[in-house]
């Protein structure tokens, strides 16, 4: 009998082992750690599908769970004075640089990266990027936290974002703060790309926004669902720190919890038949470089097979990529960040190449040996080096154009 227990716990190992397993490319760099680090990540995730599976508690709230305890204080230090406020009801954390400045400052507005689920201003990665941006720019930081799905759908967390940007905009906070109205970004990684785009498109085409952002910075950015047959998506269908089923179960809990929405998308087959215009905006076959075009051939998805009615999959406003050339010219410079090992890496591609036809100035960097959500681990004692590189392309550039 105990024989046979340890049997059972020996292929129970095997199998959680062959799980969790995730082969990692040749070219990455610091390639044992970031293999305990994707193990710890697949654990997780494991443990998270499992709870939810037998109904304990949702995927989502298990990883809540764990981001908490990662969560800091707004402690400030000899360079930075750092507070929690609200602009109006959206919680903020500022970074006041303490030495006084003979004139007004630049300013970066930061969205966190998350899938619209999870995140917070408040984790130990995002806090240290704000405050060594407000260090080596000498400059004013806000960093916002947006209201999360499921709890709240699109547009919620969109409203949100505008609602910040356009607090922090009126003249006097900006006097208050002392910043430079002309001298504005608006930057986020991943899902807080998706909602950077999307504001600044809202807000850039409105007519009533007095203070212009001079600047946008999009780090590998989600910024389509309609098609999600991508090569990228193909090729890191099981990606490092972010697959492709779970990518899917975000952006899903993004608009609906529907349980229809996840598998359609896996399956190419979740928009409707009146979205068919919108391919045009996001064929990779026509706006991706050859080099990632491949031997893949282009498939238009089947369409009209939902039997659900989720505006939200036609808006641009969720999906900036879907935005048509008229909105896209008035856009700023941009500066987009993408990695190779990323499901969203043709995302990125695809608008620098709309952006670009549209006039905008773009700056792209290429990450070849990058992998997604390499930002959250920038400091002790999860930190790697890939992330610290991406730290640095992003503030030089920020610095060269703000």
């Amino acid at each position: 009998m105990v024989g046979f227990k340890a049997l059972c716990f020996g292929l129970f190992c095997i199998l959680f082992a062959s799980h969790i397993y995730t082969p990692i490319p040749d070219n990455i760099e610091e390639s044992w750690k970031v293999m305990v680090l994707v193990a710890g990540a697949k654990t997780c995730t494991f443990l998270a599908l499992f709870l939810e599976n037998i109904g304990i508690m949702r995927f989502e709230e298990f990883f809540s769970m764990i981001i908490v305890l990662d969560y800091t204080q707004p402690l400030s230090d000899e360079y930075i004075t750092v507070t929690d406020t609200t602009f109006i009801d959206i919680p903020v954390r500022l970074y006041l640089p303490k030495q006084k400045s003979e004139t007004p400052r630049r300013a970066v507005i930061y969205m966190h990266g998350g899938g619209f689920c999870l995140g917070s201003f408040k984790q130990t990665a995002y806090d240290f990027l704000n405050r060594w941006t407000a260090n080596r720019l000498d400059a004013v930081v806000v960093a916002v936290d947006y209201r999360l799905a499921p709890q709240y759908h699109f547009p919620v967390q969109l409203e949100d974002g505008i609602t910040a940007v356009k607090f922090f905009l009126q003249d006097k906070i900006l006097k208050k703060y002392g910043v430079d109205p002309s001298r504005i970004c608006v930057s986020g990684d991943s899902s807080g790309g998706t909602l950077t785009a999307a504001v600044i498109q809202e807000m850039q085409n409105d007519p009533d926004t007095k203070h212009k952002i001079k600047i946008q910075a999009l780090l590998y950015p989600a910024l389509q669902v309609i098609d999600s047959c991508l090569p990228s998506h193909l090729e890191n269908e099981n990606g490092l720190l972010l697959t492709r089923d779970i990518a899917i179960k975000l952006v899903s809990l993004y608009f609906t919890k529907d349980e229809a929405l996840p598998p359609a998308i896996r399956r190419n087959q979740h928009m409707p038949l009146e979205s068919r215009h919108l391919f045009k905006f996001v064929n990779w076959s026509t706006l991706l470089p050859e080099k990632y075009r491949k031997d893949y051939v282009y498939t238009e998805p089947i369409l009209g097979r939902p039997n659900y009615s989720l505006p939200g999959l036609m808006d641009n406003r969720a999906l900036p990529l879907l935005a048509n050339d008229s909105q896209l010219q008035n856009l700023p410079s941009t500066y987009i960040l993408t990695c190779e090992y990323d499901i969203f890496r043709d995302d990125g591609f695809m608008y620098v190449t709309r952006l670009r036809n549209a006039g905008v100035p773009v700056a792209h960097d290429h990450v070849e040996d990058g992998f997604h959500a390499a930002l959250s681990y920038m400091t002790s004692p999860f930190y790697l080096h890939l992330g610290l590189r991406i730290r640095d392309m992003y503030i030089s550039w920020l610095d060269k154009n703000l």
